[in-house]
């Protein structure tokens, strides 16, 4: 995604942080290096003592004895005692902290409590009163009176990168003259777990998905219904006994009215769903042992709702971006169950196989993800039929677009598809762009295998524009379209987790943008101004939803720096040959941090060690 910087992104808290890697064999150097040390391994633990309150006040510090306490006026979250900061009604100042160690080995640390805000105030525009959350001196988000709800919201945050620290986990509520506030917190934990050394990459499973589905449309393309089939082969030495689906765009929905319905499951039972219902348990007849291979199936339902968005309707035109449910993936560090990102992308998948039947209305036209082939349907009708391979996810859009099309130098097959008031001009400009970007990423990565490319144009996105696999969603732009097709590489087929490690595929599309569009990135990385000390290339999604003004800046921005800087210490031959080699090892497979620093060092005789630490660039 190329996020437009005028636009104020929404950026949850949420967030459930898992992470996953491998590290694979690189060639030694000539010379063998010393050994590093081996990391220390992580024991799962819950390192806050008595986050519930139940067990006295001890080791919590707190401005006065009635901060933590079970008097009348307020409830608990779980058991009968609270921290209630504030609730005053007049200028005041409440304090609770803890000092907690969070043992070094874990890749994972998440940080999470209960809160409830209750208020006198009654403006909808004024923050008076205020709870700022912190970690050590970094600021993890601030609430005010105007966060005011009816009972207690769970808060998340990604803490991994204080492994090792001693930290105090601190909040503190203000109150100004007037009119009080309460902040009830309650059930505060900071969980640990997922060692360092990264899983191998047979044990990502569902291995080799292969999706079947067959969908009808309304008239106007926003209701589809039909059924979904998803054929897997479980890759671990552990057996499988569930998987999960994820219903990502209910995150646009309520778990009331699910945008992304699905029911009558086959060749499993349908448990709980979680994660704001944007994941749904299946639980398997019988557990699957490494190398064998189950089909599950359900009638799904998809309901578009109002808005340009990767997910919406923008008057007579649909986009229908990570509507299909996908099968979660499971590794070393367990189930990826990530909360769903409006900042960035939480659409971590493993390279599968779609064949998906739309039948829709003959007026409108719709793209989609693959090779595509139109059948007349019933009277007034048409079936698209789809089939794509080795693709993470399957998109598609519906209106009575404007199409052109054309072929790359290369052989590329290129589609524009464009709503109403995007001019012809800018439609034919879009086309010799894409024609452009998609035979320069394809010269530098490796050839575009996904057959045609589709663009679906539309100046009213507000996120500027989203990739999925052949498909893309864009803005009148040669910089932002240049960008998506360069996804096509980086996050297509060289995968990643995209929650837990958005640089893998935003700053190295970025990078790929720039020389594409001939931009050599001279002294960017002078420019270079960290907000904090937690601030780092490599923060996942739960971080950048807490700092989301600074994701563009440092993910996109500073990463594509860092990867010309790179270029500079290698070298432009050794760069270019490290960039198409590490995507030849991984095509269809996925990247990770680890891996890439792996290849770059095997690449040069230069100790990178202080490179990685210049820039940032944990893992």
């Amino acid at each position: 995604m190329r996020p437009t910087p005028h636009r104020a992104l929404a950026a949850g808290a949420l967030a459930l942080v898992a992470s996953a890697g491998v590290l694979l064999p690189v060639t030694p150097a000539a010379a063998a290096p010393t050994a590093a040390p081996l990391a220390a391994a992580c024991t799962p633990a819950q390192v806050v003592t008595n986050g519930g309150f139940e067990s006295g006040t001890s080791p919590w510090t707190q401005s006065s004895t009635s901060v933590i306490t079970n008097r009348t006026g307020q409830t608990a979250h779980g058991g009968s005692s609270f921290a209630w900061l504030d609730g005053v009604g007049s200028t005041h100042t409440d304090t609770l902290s803890q000092s907690v160690t969070i043992p070094s080995g874990c890749s994972s640390a998440t940080l999470t409590f209960w809160l409830h805000i209750d208020t006198a105030e009654t403006t909808s525009s004024t923050a008076y009163d205020k709870l700022t959350a912190k970690i050590g001196s970094t600021t993890l988000a601030t609430y005010s009176n105007l966060n005011k709800a009816t009972g207690y919201v769970q808060k998340s945050f990604d803490v991994s990168s204080f492994a090792g620290q001693t930290v105090s986990v601190a909040f503190t509520g203000t109150e100004d003259s007037s009119l009080q506030t309460s902040f009830v917190l309650d059930d505060i934990a900071l969980n640990t777990s997922g060692d360092t050394t990264p899983p191998a990459d047979s044990t990502r499973t569902p291995a080799t998905p292969s999706y079947t589905v067959s969908l009808s449309s309304n008239t106007s393309g926003t209701v589809w219904t039909g059924h979904e089939s998803v054929t897997f082969t479980n890759a671990s030495s552990t057996a499988l006994s569930e998987v999960y689906l994820r219903l990502w765009d209910n995150y646009h929905g309520t778990c009331s009215a699910m945008p992304i319905a699905v029911s009558n499951v086959t060749g499993g039972t349908a448990g709980a769903l979680s994660v704001g219902c944007t994941a749904q348990q299946i639980a398997l007849p019988t557990p699957l042992a490494q190398g064998q291979s189950a089909t599950i199936g359900f009638d799904l339902g998809i309901t578009v709702p109002s808005g340009a968005d990767r997910f919406g309707y923008d008057g007579a035109f649909s986009m229908i971006g990570n509507a299909l449910p996908v099968l979660a993936v499971k590794d070393g560090s367990g189930w990826h169950l990530d909360p769903y990102t409006n900042n960035g992308e939480s659409f971590y998948s493993l390279a599968a196989d779609f064949k998906v039947t739309l039948d829709h209305p003959t007026t409108l036209l719709v793209p989609a993800t693959g090779a595509s082939v139109d059948t007349p349907g019933s009277s007034g009708r048409t079936v698209t039929t789809a089939t794509a391979s080795k693709v993470r996810d399957f998109a598609w859009a519906a209106g009575p677009f404007t199409k052109i099309s054309g072929t790359s130098t290369a052989g590329t097959p290129i589609n524009i598809y464009s709503v109403s008031g995007i001019s012809s001009s800018d439609a034919q400009s879009m086309l010799t762009t894409a024609k452009t970007a998609v035979d320069a990423h394809a010269g530098r990565f490796g050839a575009y295998p996904y057959g045609e490319l589709d663009a679906v144009i539309d100046n009213n996105y507000w996120f500027g524009g989203m990739e999925y696999p052949g498909f893309v969603l864009d803005l009148v732009s040669t910089t932002a379209l240049t960008h998506e097709i360069g996804h096509q590489w980086f996050y297509g087929i060289v995968g990643d987790d995209e929650y837990n490690s958005p640089w893998l595929d935003e700053a190295f599309t970025d990078y790929a943008t720039d020389l594409a569009l001939n931009k050599t990135g001279t002294s960017c990385w002078n420019s270079v101004s960290w907000a904090s000390t937690a601030e780092k290339i490599t923060n996942s999604m739960a971080y950048w939803d807490a700092h989301s003004s600074r994701y563009s800046t440092v993910v996109y921005g500073y990463g594509k720096c860092a990867l010309h800087d790179l270029r500079r210490v290698l070298g432009d031959t050794v760069m270019a040959k490290l960039l198409k080699d590490y995507a030849t090892s991984h095509w269809y497979g996925v990247s990770t941090t680890a891996e890439f620093k792996a290849a770059a060092q095997a690449a040069t005789t230069t100790d990178l060690t202080s490179f990685w630490t210049t820039h940032r660039i944990e893992g």
